[in-house]
């Protein structure tokens, strides 16, 4: 299975991306909220990816944010849910929206998302709620839930480890060393994180 692509975004438009990885080009699926964040066209980029094969073709989703990935992957888990209809999903509501609807059981919400029916809405809701509740549970701990997410990246947990250890608060220590790996790439060592780190504050 593929994983993630880093290479070049060749293309993109508001449903579909095309990265190329020396000379090929490999078409993705994205959301609107990954759309929103991608860089220009012949820059570099990296999309987390879920490859979708049945009978009559293959089909690769691809997002930026790990966690957006981590629950398009819970969603279509859940009978009756289809990638086409997770990635309608992670496009209508952002991944906090998501959550919280279902972690308070508000089926309304789910149901509002074009393509989503009542009972498949109560079934998203019956099905993950639990799972979620835990995901935050560990997130509020300092667990990551997403492994993917840091996987790649051990320096930028380093970091943030660092960083909280100097007095840091968790989450804008998060945020900072986003914006860091934004600006300047992911092949930053810990020692650089950390001074970027400082002097943006």
């Amino acid at each position: 299975m593929i994983a993630y692509l880093d290479g070049k975004l060749a293309y993109k438009d508001a449903a579909l991306a095309i990265v190329d990885i020396t000379g090929v080009g490999y078409e993705v699926r994205i959301s609107l909220a990954t759309y929103s964040k991608l860089p220009a066209e012949g820059e570099k980029t990296k999309l987390y990816t879920y490859q979708h094969i049945k009978e009559d073709g293959q089909t690769l989703y691809g997002f930026l944010d790990p966690n957006e990935k981590a629950l398009f992957m819970q969603l279509i888990s859940v009978s009756g849910i289809g990638p086409g209809t997770g990635i309608v999903m992670v496009s209508s509501m952002s991944v906090g929206e998501i959550r919280q609807a279902i972690v308070q059981e508000d089926v309304r919400s789910i149901q509002s998302i074009k393509g989503v029916g009542p009972k498949t809405a109560q079934r998203v809701v019956l099905e993950l709620k639990d799972k979620l509740r835990k995901d935050e549970l560990l997130a509020k701990a300092g667990i990551d839930t997403v492994p993917l997410a840091r996987a790649h990246n051990t320096n930028r947990a380093e970091a943030l480890a660092a960083l909280v250890t100097l007095g840091f608060a968790r989450a804008a220590a998060e945020k900072t060393l986003d914006q860091i790996q934004h600006k300047h790439g992911n092949d930053l060592s810990v020692e650089e994180l950390i001074k970027f780190a400082l002097k943006s504050h």
